[in-house]
């Protein structure tokens, strides 16, 4: 299998492990966005006249047929293709012959993968944003299901003010619907068409039209200038991990409330058997292994984001290999969280308070009997307060 840089030679096949690593196996999600992006930058050549209309055809079809097989499960990315973008050229030129050869005129691998990425990136924090919109709406049925149950506000984890199923699931509903908002921020930075600035510098003598490409790929703008493209590594990916780390911390206290309210000393919530498991040894056991799970699983997300900005700090302008590295952390926060969000949109739905154990202190109104002599006797809050303090005390 020959690799778009041999100029000959033996390379040492441990070089090749080392290098490539896992990037062969996590370039499979990009093929398809490759394909999209190869055709259109293949027929932006075509409309400068660079490549001819049977070129043009015979390229295009023959990537699509490419992208068909890969999607079917006819083929995948192998270590030995090195990359995704060496297997699909290599795909391409034995199948269509020497018109392959021309697809790669005016692009790098790094503007490349570099385009394929951020596609596929639109992709997905679209898909984050509907999940996490799907489990706030969840959140939302449950408020309505049972909003008027009565439940204790914590601090320091005391009881502390009175509080409702109503108010306790509105509030997560809320801070994920801001998670989603953030998520849509990420598109900023991902909208910008990296193709055609090549290695990092353009190609100054060839006569490339990126507004082309731009609109065919349907990025809201060109990134400009070339030299931006490499300094912008790492910047959309960092904001996508970061707003998954937000959600999936999110994902981890509602998880974490809900495993105190299930003990049994709480026992303020059934969950569903359903998203429950047993115990090896003791036959009573029912274990909220998912919610702890979930609550574990925000550990995964905040370790992707300090890989992700870990890579890029420091480094020089320019391309650098180290950038490959950055799919790997980034694809798994995308994938625990899109997990857990399924998850979660399963499970809530079977999640019940149980009123009837969960009991209120009665200090727990204190603050508000603090309030009524302030509004009833003119007092300063702070002699109403002393007030309350001192009758609860006998």
């Amino acid at each position: 299998m020959s690799r778009l840089w041999d100029k000959g030679g033996e390379l040492d096949q441990r070089v090749l492990r080392y290098t490539a690593g896992e990037d062969h196996a996590l370039d499979n999600r990009l093929v398809a966005y490759d394909v999209r992006a190869s055709i259109a930058h293949a027929e932006m050549l075509h409309l400068q006249g660079l490549i001819s209309p049977d070129d043009f055809a015979a390229i295009a079809g023959g990537l699509s047929e490419i992208g068909r097989a890969h999607a079917s499960g006819e083929w995948s990315v192998q270590l030995e293709h090195e990359d995704g973008q060496t297997a699909l050229e290599n795909l391409l030129v034995a199948k269509i012959g020497e018109a392959g050869k021309r697809v790669h005129l005016g692009r790098s691998r790094n503007d490349q993968v570099l385009t394929a990425l951020r596609l596929y990136l639109k992709d997905a924090v679209s898909e984050l944003e509907k999940g996490v919109s799907a489990v706030a709406t969840e959140l939302d049925e449950l408020g309505q299901r049972q909003g008027a149950v009565q439940l204790p506000g914590y601090t320091h984890m005391q009881q502390a003010m009175p509080s409702s199923v109503a108010l306790w699931a509105g509030g997560f509903a809320a801070e994920l619907r801001d998670d989603a908002e953030g998520l849509r921020q990420c598109q900023r930075r991902l909208d910008k068409n990296p193709l055609g600035s090549a290695a990092g510098y353009g190609v100054t003598n060839v006569p490339l039209d990126r507004e082309r490409t731009r609109a065919a790929l349907g990025f809201a703008s060109v990134q400009q200038p070339v030299t931006a493209v490499q300094l912008s590594r790492g910047k959309a990916e960092a904001q996508v991990a970061f707003e998954i780390a937000l959600v999936m911390q999110d994902a981890g206290r509602l998880a974490a409330d809900l495993l105190l309210f299930y003990t049994q000393e709480f026992s303020f919530v059934a969950l569903p058997d359903a998203f429950t498991t047993g115990s090896s040894i003791m036959p009573q056991k029912r274990n909220p292994d998912v919610f702890e799970l979930i609550r574990g699983r925000t550990a995964t997300a905040g370790a992707a984001l300090s890989e992700v900005l870990g890579i890029v700090a420091k480094l020089p302008s320019g391309y650098q290999r180290d950038l490959q590295l950055l799919k790997a952390p980034l694809f798994r926060a995308i994938d625990v969280c899109l997990d857990t969000l399924a998850i979660l949109v399963a499970a809530l739905p079977g999640v019940k308070f149980r009123p009837e154990h969960i009991a209120l202190d009665p200090a727990i109104h204190a603050a508000e009997a603090a309030n009524e002599l302030v509004v009833k006797e003119s007092l300063s809050f702070r002699e109403a307060y002393r007030r309350i303090a001192e009758k609860l005390k006998k």
